[in-house]
């Protein structure tokens, strides 16, 4: 008999997912104690709306009547113990992107972010203080700045089995080299698809980040970048350079009022 994936159960009922990610995130319920919220309009706002069911302030499992695109005007932030469930349904959301803005137990699920514009416009951006997160089998590419933004104090993070493409900064971990308060960041990423990303899958500041099972292929300069105070576990990752170019990157940037910061890479495959 064949073996299941390890969360391959989740499928079999709606709320299954709660507390079921791998890794750092696994504490994330979402929206597991709210109703149901359905969304029944692909507008940007209004009833039945996605922005109204992620702005409302309870718990809040959220799933989709309608498949298509929303066209963002602007950050779609959402609120504390939600669960956007996109299983069943196509939903592709442009022109902005997710804000997780101190927030928790948070999990999104089989969404595709495709052609965010604008400076400082992230696929989904995760800041400041926010925690017990779980990104699953998402679809993310082309966005003006990140598609994948984990800053300011946000920890407890699981990203799994995503698609990462036609991108350059894809994912950055930890703020700047001043922001020392980032040391507290704890990030797993495993079964993710970086499929041609130019850089940062991901890059790392003061940050501790899990990789594995993950494959990144055709990057066009490195494809994880270890600096200030860093550490990250690669474990059973394939890396696939179209070209001789770097797999690993270590940079040493000078933390404010402590001096020298440096990084580590565990690398373990079999």
């Amino acid at each position: 008999m064949a073996s299941l994936l390890p969360y391959s159960d989740v499928d079999f009922s709606l709320r299954a997912m709660a507390g079921r990610a791998e890794g750092f995130g696994r504490d994330s319920i979402g929206g597991l104690h709210g109703p149901l919220y359905f969304v029944t309009t692909l507008a940007d706002d209004g009833p039945g709306s996605l922005r109204d069911g992620c702005r409302r302030k309870e718990p809040l499992w959220i799933v989709f009547e309608v498949s298509g695109t929303i066209h963002l005007s602007s950050y779609l932030s959402v609120s504390s113990y939600k669960t956007i469930d996109g299983r069943g349904q196509s939903i592709k959301l442009t022109g902005k992107g997710l804000r997780l803005k101190e927030c928790e137990h948070i999990i999104v699920c089989n969404l595709q972010f495709e052609g965010g514009r604008g400076h400082d416009v992230d696929g989904i951006q995760i800041k400041p203080n926010s925690r017990h997160i779980w990104i699953d089998r998402c679809s993310l590419r082309d966005y003006d700045d990140g598609l994948i933004d984990i800053t300011r104090q946000s920890t407890d993070i699981t990203v799994s089995r995503c698609y990462f493409a036609q991108h350059d900064k894809t994912m950055l971990i930890g703020a700047d080299p001043s922001h020392i308060g980032d040391r507290c960041i704890r990030v797993t990423i495993h079964h993710c698809f970086f499929d041609g990303t130019r850089q940062r899958q991901p890059r790392v500041r003061f940050g501790k980040v899990h990789l594995y099972n993950n494959y990144t292929r055709n990057w066009g300069i490195y494809a994880v970048c270890a600096s200030v105070e860093s550490q990250i576990y690669s474990e059973c990752n394939i890396y696939e350079a179209g070209t001789k170019k770097k797999t690993f990157e270590f940079y040493t940037e000078k933390v404010e009022c402590c001096g020298q910061g440096g990084a580590e890479i565990w690398h373990h495959n079999i």
